[in-house]
């Protein structure tokens, strides 16, 4: 008997040991040698994870940045160029500036702007609305106003208005990571070049239809008229598909475009008020 325990235990730690040697030699083989800076560079990075930067996380991000040898299209988006430069002093490379970017929600479909043709009685998320109807006041464009933005936002930079039922973007704590944009299935929002002073000129209105239509649903849409292409002198304004789209990129900020809009499509934000805004009240004050 004594035999019999003394043999199985011999034969077990043959095992065993048989299969250590085995393991070993074979992890030997496939042994991965990972580059040590991909640790520095994740540690530099803000550790959002939000995807901003295409890549599923900084870590993944981190190690693309150390095997490239360009960053045509590699930039983190929540560290901006702070933290691309301080990663390329680590690696030795060179960090591409890129200006600052900001969600931009191009819908300005209040109530008080469009009817109200029924009630929606579903699931409470933008993306089954967008696949069950088309909004309550007709316009398929239109924000749905069921917040998916809001709950993708780990930077608490996005809420919705309770007086317009739209959402509105801080622009300090907007990373410009994309997620919004993402989660949107109508593609309302966007991300567009941050000015000085959070100053923006945007069409705030995605509606394609003809102007009678779109106007018909909403009384601040774009319809296609095209007087503010004609009066832009930086061709920043292109026309497509009864709608125009200004190029964030292109545009200088002149405001010539909004006093053309026939339908206040065209939204300029943070501005000073026009001289015209500020004399009507002086000459009231005269007579």
């Amino acid at each position: 008997m004594n035999q019999i325990i003394l043999f199985t235990i011999i034969t077990l730690v043959a095992i065993g040991a048989t299969s250590a040697v085995i393991l070993y030699f074979v992890a030997q083989k496939f042994k991965v040698f990972e580059d040590p800076r991909i640790d520095e560079v994740e540690a530099s990075l803000p550790a959002a994870n939000c995807g901003g930067c295409g890549y599923p996380g900084c870590r993944n991000f981190a190690e693309t940045l150390v095997k490239s040898d360009a960053w045509d299209g590699l930039f983190c988006p929540v560290g901006g160029n702070e933290t691309m430069a301080r990663v390329a002093a680590l690696l030795g490379k060179e960090a591409i500036e890129q200006d600052p970017r900001v969600a931009v929600v191009r819908c300005n479909g209040a109530p008080q702007y469009r009817p109200r043709y029924n009630e929606y009685d579903g699931a409470h998320t933008c993306a089954i609305a967008h696949s069950l109807y088309t909004g309550e006041g007709g316009c398929p464009h239109g924000c749905l106003g069921e917040g998916d933005c809001v709950v993708v936002c780990d930077f608490d930079a996005i809420h919705m208005n309770p007086v317009t039922g739209l959402p509105e973007v801080d622009d300090e704590k907007c990373t410009a990571c994309g997620a919004c944009v993402d989660a949107c299935p109508r593609f309302i929002i966007e991300l567009r070049k941050k000015n000085k002073k959070d100053r923006k000129i945007y069409v705030s209105c995605i509606n394609e239809e003809k102007g009678a239509v779109a106007k018909k649903n909403c009384s601040v849409a774009c319809i296609g008229c095209s007087k503010c292409f004609k009066v832009c002198p930086y061709e920043a304004i292109t026309m497509d598909k009864n709608l125009a789209f200004i190029d964030s990129e292109k545009c200088k900020l002149c405001r010539k475009c909004v006093v053309e809009c026939p339908t206040d499509a065209i939204l300029e934000i943070n501005f000073p008020p026009r001289k015209s805004e500020v004399a009507e009240p002086a000459e009231a004050e005269t007579k």
